[in-house]
């Protein structure tokens, strides 16, 4: 299956009922985690999404008719979360137990049902009606959608069924070095830049984070504050985003076989003079975008060894020797070849390979 998350355009009147859907959906969380919180105490047992949904419609819903102006999906769906943020709690090691959801932070709600797609960019939702999206859609059945808000912007993503695709191919093989410097360093003397977003906007976001924390929790001037800090940061989530996007786009449709280091990302984000830069770059990212379009487009992925010395090893005699990390150009001691630190390492990750 593939899935697709878009931007929706959305007039005033459509921005209230998706507000509203949220809150509902946040208010049926809450009330749920409350009530599994008391009954846990009292007979040590924890009630089902099924025993929720059925005391929320006797108790809740009778109490508030507000909750009559949205989709039943929406709260019946937020009790389905709720029961398997539990789960997760008690099987997944490290998951925290479920915390009460806030308005404004990761509004979204779940939607089934009559939904259509129509020519073009255009949606059709129970209770909301024929939304317009900023993309064209793809003309396929849909069952179920999820909305989400981000930055005072409206989302909305589905999955559907799909076909690989394979690609014809330009090259056989390619070893792909990321770095810092240069976001991926290929074997054919392809470099993509590294965009460096977080850095570039770093002034602002600083800027708009003492604005923040001057103004008065509670009050109008924060929400404002907030909003602000909010967009500058999606802007630098969707400028990495972007660049990984096309990055692995042009790697896996382009390439049968491609080859890439085992990073350990989370051990290099202890160094903290690199941890910014690293984190900026997004490898974890394009490890996992690169291992689903692969399946897309009909390539391979080859994840070499962690250890796996790609930087130390001369890509023309095989001679090996120390590289540290300041050092940035490869001079072969024993053959006397001199290149880039970087393509030595994607040349090496290319002849990985045949090894």
């Amino acid at each position: 299956m593939q899935s697709i998350k878009t931007k929706l355009k959305v007039n005033n009147y459509q921005k209230t009922i998706l507000a509203k859907h949220a809150g509902v959906a946040r208010h049926a969380y809450n009330w749920g985690l409350a009530t599994c919180i008391s009954e846990y105490k009292e007979t040590k047992k924890r009630p089902s999404a099924i025993t929720l949904h059925k005391r929320l419609i006797a108790e809740v819903k009778s109490e508030n008719p507000w909750y009559y102006e949205v989709s039943k999906c929406a709260p019946q769906q937020a009790l389905r979360d709720l029961e398997r943020a539990f789960k997760n709690f008690l099987t997944i090691p490290g998951r925290g137990f479920p915390v009460f959801k806030k308005k404004g932070k990761k509004d979204s709600f779940y939607l089934e049902g009559s939904i259509k797609i129509l020519k073009g960019n255009y949606i059709k939702l129970p209770r909301i009606g024929i939304v317009k999206t900023y993309e064209i859609l793809p003309s396929v059945p849909v069952k179920n959608v999820r909305i989400s808000k981000k930055a005072d912007n409206w989302y909305i993503s589905f999955k559907y069924d799909d076909q690989p695709n394979p690609t014809a191919k330009e090259r056989d093989i390619i070893g792909v070095d990321v770095g810092i410097n240069a976001l991926a360093t290929c074997s054919d003397g392809t470099t993509y830049a590294n965009l460096k977003a977080y850095k570039q906007a770093k002034k602002r976001l600083v800027r708009h984070q003492r604005a923040v924390s001057k103004k008065v929790i509670g009050c109008k001037n924060r929400i404002k504050a907030v909003k602000k800090l909010a967009k500058v940061h999606k802007k630098v989530a969707d400028i990495r985003a972007d660049a990984l996007h096309k990055l692995t786009s042009w790697l896996a449709k382009n390439h049968s076989t491609i080859v890439i280091e085992d990073l350990n990302v989370s051990g290099m984000l202890k160094n903290h003079k690199l941890a910014s830069a690293i984190a900026d770059c997004g490898f974890y990212e394009f490890k996992r975008q690169l291992s689903y379009k692969c399946e897309w487009y009909g390539s391979q992925l080859v994840i070499a060894d962690r250890f796996y010395p790609s930087s130390q090893i001369c890509s023309q005699c095989g001679h090996k020797q120390k590289m540290p990390l300041s050092v940035r150009t490869y001079e072969c001691s024993a053959c006397g070849l001199t290149a880039d630190r970087d393509f030595n390492a994607a040349v090496n990750l290319e002849n990985y390979v045949s090894q």
